[in-house]
């Protein structure tokens, strides 16, 4: 990334250093660069990176996933000295003034449950200073709840990456995880933070004495102190594995076949019966576009289906959108445009209406989850949540679960036909 600078025709401002050029030409600013933001929710404060590129038509703005970028603004302008970035497919938008070398104004996000503003901050980037001979804690870990979830869960995954002082951690619950939280460590804790246009979330991570893991969620969602162990301590103390993401949902009889009938983005009423999906291999997904899970995996299947599609698969999120969504489905839509989705969306009702509009699968409890349908038509196949690369290992396995199954899936047909040749 290039060094951050915001130039004004007539007066720059490096941020690394000063510099002054005199003209008689109108001022033009750039606020091309790194910046560390920070957004305040009720909880607290949440620092996280933003990089701001571009001018004009091509300014953009890009969030982050731990180390790696993540979501990029699907519309941007700086005019008068007023900074606009939309992430329409959260149906999120910063709007902030530069003063005195500073952004300051507001962030405004729609999720499922209520529009949230949040007071925004933004000053230039200053690499962090981190303290010498930082414990070593990469690997997985496991969190015993204090008491079950509404899911049911009694206990989670802790994924820690690690390079030197710099940390980028995730917790992975049954329906999916948090997001890739990262920072550096400093006076012997690590403060790791998280923004990607959703899901806000700050931990701090310390090494005990006794080798575990103490997490203090703050300023996000969620709050409270936790204690990660080594899966082999959890084991030895008693502690019950995480959720099976492979039996968490079942389906009521096996033998049934998924109906479903419900109107595309269009308006178009489809069925499962529909010839695009009669015969073939379907994933059918329990998904919204307010659920951040639900925009990991769809990420993962735009490929899938470029994979697969020509071989026998079709792919139909089965959509669930509050109800002031659906008038105009304008996030649906920017979903839709920003990842390139090229499988059927069906808004089969609001959230509240998942088990009434899904009514075959026990402990639908999810966002998302993923059936997968044979030829026949009927789930042979139930994967929970979707864990996303932030959650490393387990990202790998679920591919390679999703994968497999596809393939043994596709593989009946040949199976069959060969079998009738006989």
């Amino acid at each position: 990334m290039k060094s951050h600078s915001i130039r004004i025709l007539g007066f720059a401002v490096v941020a690394a250093g000063l510099a002054t050029a005199q003209t008689t030409a109108s001022p033009v600013i750039s606020i091309d660069g790194r910046w560390d933001a920070t957004l305040t929710t009720k909880t607290g404060v949440v620092p996280f990176r933003l990089d701001i590129s571009g001018e004009g038509t091509t300014l953009k703005g890009t969030l982050y996933n731990g180390w790696d970028p993540f979501e990029t603004t699907t519309g941007a302008s700086f005019q008068n000295g007023v900074l606009v970035l939309r992430i329409d497919h959260y149906l999120t938008r910063i709007t902030a003034t530069l003063k005195d070398g500073e952004l300051d104004g507001k962030v405004v996000s729609q999720s499922r449950a209520d529009a949230a503003t949040y007071a925004f901050h933004a000053k230039p980037y200053t690499a962090p200073i981190p303290s010498a001979d930082p414990p070593q804690v990469a690997g997985t870990w496991e969190i015993p709840l204090p008491k079950a979830n509404a899911k049911g869960e009694k206990t989670q995954r802790l994924i820690v990456e690690q390079s030197g002082p710099e940390l980028s951690a995730s917790i992975l619950r049954v329906d999916g995880d948090t997001g890739a939280l990262n920072g550096t460590y400093k006076d012997g804790k690590w403060i790791l933070s998280h923004w990607d246009g959703s899901r806000p979330g700050v931990m701090e991570l310390s090494l005990t004495k006794d080798g575990t893991l103490e997490i203090k969620q703050l300023g996000g969602r969620s709050n409270g102190t936790l204690i990660a162990y080594r899966p082999e301590v959890a084991r030895a103390k008693g502690f019950p594995e995480p959720e099976d993401y492979t039996t968490h949902t079942t389906m009521r009889d096996p033998n049934e076949v998924l109906t479903w009938k419900f109107p595309d983005v269009n308006g178009k009423i489809l069925s499962n019966d529909d010839p695009k999906f009669k015969g073939k291999v379907v994933l059918a997904i329990v998904t919204g576009t307010w659920c951040p899970n639900c925009h990991d995996e769809a990420q993962y299947l735009v490929q899938l289906y470029a994979q697969y599609h020509d071989k026998g698969l079709e792919i139909v999120a089965l959509d669930f959108e509050e109800p002031e969504q659906q008038d105009t489905l304008a996030r649906v839509h920017a979903f839709i445009k920003q990842y390139h989705v090229p499988y059927t969306y069906v808004i089969a009702g609001a959230p509240a209406e998942m088990w009434e509009k899904v009514p075959q699968a026990v402990n639908l409890n999810t966002w998302p989850a993923t059936l997968f349908v044979g030829r026949d038509g009927k789930v042979k196949h139930i994967h929970t949540g979707f864990a996303s690369p932030a959650s490393g290992e387990f990202n790998a396995d679920l591919k390679r679960e999703f994968t497999s199954t596809i393939d043994q899936l596709l593989n009946e047909k040949v199976e069959v036909t060969r079998a009738a040749l006989h």
